[in-house]
């Protein structure tokens, strides 16, 4: 947004009306996509875990991890709130920031060499999950504010991701609420609960 602004100023000042239009109608979509808005915290069950991001539910895969047992992906697109939000109250116990391409994920590489972030949250109570957001397509790199070792609240703010697919991995004390093609909403939509020590 700042450079689309200090690219309208300029073109502006020399009178290239039409370019600073389009710089404008950058600045317009960028302030879109990295809306912000305040939500309130919906009142759920103890141990409820929220979704991180908003998008579409594209897929439950049952899985062989001998920590998880449940990978739920999400499909967030650029007219999605960016905003990354904490699922539930935890302490981030893994960040891990993997640089790459920016590839369509309808190419068969795109989810093995774009950029991505890797997080683990967990609560020091025998409940944990590993969330991993892969970039799609962007004219934005990720921005993740959070430090590992972090303790942080449900529903807060961690970073934003203008375009993605969002894998959540969940363990097996974990009771899922979710199906396909859902639409999820960041802090707002209950993913499910912990259930009891595995």
């Amino acid at each position: 947004m700042a450079y689309s602004f200090a690219i309208f100023t300029a073109l502006t000042i020399f009178h290239f009306y039409l370019l600073a239009l389009t710089a404008f109608s950058f600045i317009v979509v960028f302030a879109y996509i990295y809306r912000n808005p305040e939500r309130e915290l919906n009142i759920f069950e103890k141990n409820s875990v929220l979704s991180p991001v908003d998008g579409l539910v594209v897929s439950i895969e049952e899985i062989e991890d001998a920590k998880y047992i449940y990978k739920v992906e999400i499909d967030n697109a650029y007219f999605d709130i960016a905003t990354l939000r904490t699922p539930f109250d935890s302490t981030l116990s893994r960040l891990r920031v993997g640089h790459g391409a920016r590839l369509s994920t309808a190419n068969s590489l795109g989810k093995k060499i774009n950029e991505n972030v890797e997080l683990v949250f967990s609560d020091g109570q025998s409940r944990g999950m590993k969330v991993k957001h892969i970039l799609k397509q962007s004219l934005a790199p990720f921005s993740v504010y959070a430090k590992e070792g972090q303790k942080l609240g449900q529903a807060s703010r961690y970073g934003d991701m203008p375009s993605g697919i969002t894998e959540m991995y969940l363990p097996r004390n974990f009771r899922l609420s979710v199906n396909v093609g859902d639409k999820l909403e960041a802090s707002q939509t209950l993913i499910g609960y912990f259930i009891s020590v595995p």
